[in-house]
Formats: structure tokens, C-alpha cells, sequence
């Protein structure tokens, strides 16, 4: 059965740009142009994955997004933005999208964020629980298990509700226990930016969200420790 992709973006060249493109992968699509309509459409329809613009008729692409999380749906949402500016991005991330990407994009860059965050949510439905085997690479951390076949983390045996920038994130420090990454080590290494130099929230914000579905109690962390002035590290916590 396809997949179902939900195109909330008020300039139809680019909605007509994406259907198609879309199409030939093999998706099928709805095309929202505003946010109102593309609101309703997420409720209603239930895709497995929502592209939305932020800068949107009648309700912006935060409002949105704010406004499907309320209702508890976890669908994938990548934002597509013609700003620059990093704090859009980090308060999109903090509103709860998967990621973010930024106009002109690379349609092959784009179809690949598309494909793993649904295969994540397709993985997160058929696993409920560790599977006894698995073909790939497992990094086992005490009560933590990373299977990279599966792109999935396992807490205490049960599957960890995590978005893909959240399992990247989680896979990295967990690949090196008690090392410190700094925020900038991190933007380049999980976020993919070569250099990069900049606004480093993003990275507070995520490991802020990773913490809240790792954590016993996210206010004092054992698994995903600060070090101040420096960064982050992952620490064994024994069960």
C-alpha cells in the first residue's frame, strides 16, 4: 500500500514540484494551501508523513505543528523554510518536528529524510519490543540497546519512541561512552553540517526532548550527562 504524504505549501509551483516527484518514488499525496486546511487534512487523513511550510496562510506552519502534537499525533513532520534564521528552526524542533529543511532544497536530500523517518515509524509499529535477533550492528549499554539494522533504541527491552534526529543523536554518544561531544562536534557529526559554526540550540532542544524518552527522571539524568562549558556525554547506567 503507498504511503501518504500531506504537502501543507501555499506556492503551487513547489507543491506541484513535490507531487510529482513524490508520485514517480511511488507516494501518494494531498496538497494542503494554507494551515487551516493542512491542519484538518493531518487530523483527518492521517498521513505517514506531513511536509509543511512555515510562512502559510490563515495559521503558520508552528501553529500547525504545535497543533497536531496537541492532539497526540506522532506523525513525522519535516518543516520547509525559505529562513535563514536558526531560531526558527530550534522553536520548530521544540514544537515537535522531526527535522528541518531549507529552501532551495536538493529533491534527492529531501526524498531521503522522507524514506528513513517513515521507515522509523514503520519500525516503531511492527517492533514493540527488542527482537530476540537481528541481523547488524548492536551497541549494548547497560539498560540502553542500540540496533542499527532496525534504526531503533531499546530501553530496559522496550522500544524508545524516538524521532530519527533523536536515534542519531542518542546512536552517537552512545557509540562512545564517557566521551564529551561539544554542541558543535554534534551539529556536524548528527546534524550533517561540515563546519559548523553558529547557533547550537538545536542541540539543547533535541537532547532536552531525548532526555524526556530516555530518562527516569529527566531533571537529573544518568544516561545523557551535561558537562558544563564543554557539552554532552552518554554514561552506562547498570541495571
Amino acid at each position: 500500500m503507498s504511503k501518504k504524504i500531506l504537502i501543507v505549501e501555499d506556492e503551487k509551483n513547489i507543491v506541484d514540484i513535490l507531487s510529482f516527484n513524490l508520485g514517480r518514488e511511488g507516494y501518494d499525496t494531498l496538497e494542503a494551501y494554507d494551515g487551516e486546511m493542512g491542519l484538518r487534512l493531518a487530523l483527518e487523513e492521517n498521513p505517514d508523513l506531513i511536509l509543511l511550510d512555515l510562512m502559510l496562510p490563515k495559521m503558520d506552519g508552528f501553529d500547525v505543528c504545535k497543533a497536531v502534537r496537541a492532539k497526540n499525533r506522532s506523525t513525522p513532520i519535516i518543516m520547509l523554510t525559505a529562513r535563514e534564521e536558526e531560531s526558527d528552526k530550534v522553536f520548530g524542533l521544540e514544537l515537535g518536528a522531526d527535522d528541518y529543511i531549507t529552501k532551495p532544497f536538493s529533491m534527492r536530500e529531501l526524498m531521503a529524510r522522507i524514506k528513513v523517518n517513515i521507515r522509523r515509524t514503520e519500525m516503531l509499529t511492527e517492533q514493540p519490543s527488542a527482537p530476540a535477533q537481528s541481523q547488524g550492528t548492536r551497541l549494548e549499554r547497560g539498560r540502553i540497546l542500540i540496533d542499527e539494522a532496525l534504526l531503533m533504541a531499546f530501553k530496559d527491552g522496550k522500544a524508545l519512541d524516538l524521532t530519527q534526529r533523536e536515534y542519531e543523536l542518542l546512536k552517537y554518544l552512545a557509540s562512545s561512552p564517557e566521551k564529551v561531544y561539544s554542541r558543535e562536534a554534534l551539529m556536524e557529526h548528527v546534524w550533517n553540517y561540515d563546519g559548523y559554526v553558529g547557533d547550537v540550540r538545536a542541540v539543547d532542544v533535541a537532547v532536552r526532548r531525548l532526555r524526556e524518552k530516555v530518562e527516569d527522571d529527566p531533571a537529573n539524568p544518568s544516561f545523557i550527562l551535561t558537562r558544563r562549558g564543554m557539552g554532552y556525554l552518554f554514561r552506562v547506567e547498570q541495571e
